[in-house]
């Protein structure tokens, strides 16, 4: 029963996810997706040992620019999923758990995501 235009139970219409929980939900999202590139990673190994021909068309795959980016973003969620990873690890040992340092330790991985994966690929590509 409602009274008004009330909902019944809250919903995201109604209530603004807090970081944390953004981040958890991305955090789940980039373990699927890791997966998923390991599907892709898989690949290039098998066609590696099916022989010549194989391998240089997963070659040809994983160097075009379809293959660079999906790459790229694999690498990004292993970055993020390991710095959010280590922030867990650290609440595991009840620090961190207030909403400042919730907010504080939510950049800090985000950042450190990035320039992981920034650095990465310059290094990468040199």
């Amino acid at each position: 029963m409602t009274t008004g235009n009330r909902p019944l139970s809250p919903h995201l219409q109604v209530y603004k996810l807090p970081m944390a929980g953004k981040m958890s939900i991305t955090h789940r999202m980039t373990g699927i997706i890791m997966s998923l590139g390991l599907v892709f990673f898989t690949y290039w190994i098998v066609a590696a040992a099916y022989g010549p021909e194989s391998f240089a068309t997963a070659q040809e795959l994983m160097t075009s620019w379809f293959g660079m980016i999906i790459i790229f973003g694999w690498t990004a969620c292993l970055f993020y999923h390991l710095v959010n990873g280590i922030r867990h690890m650290r609440w595991d040992t009840g620090k961190g758990l207030e909403k400042e340092d919730l907010i504080a330790s939510g950049r800090v991985t985000i950042g450190l995501a990035v320039i992981l994966t920034v650095a990465f690929w310059i290094f990468a590509v040199l």
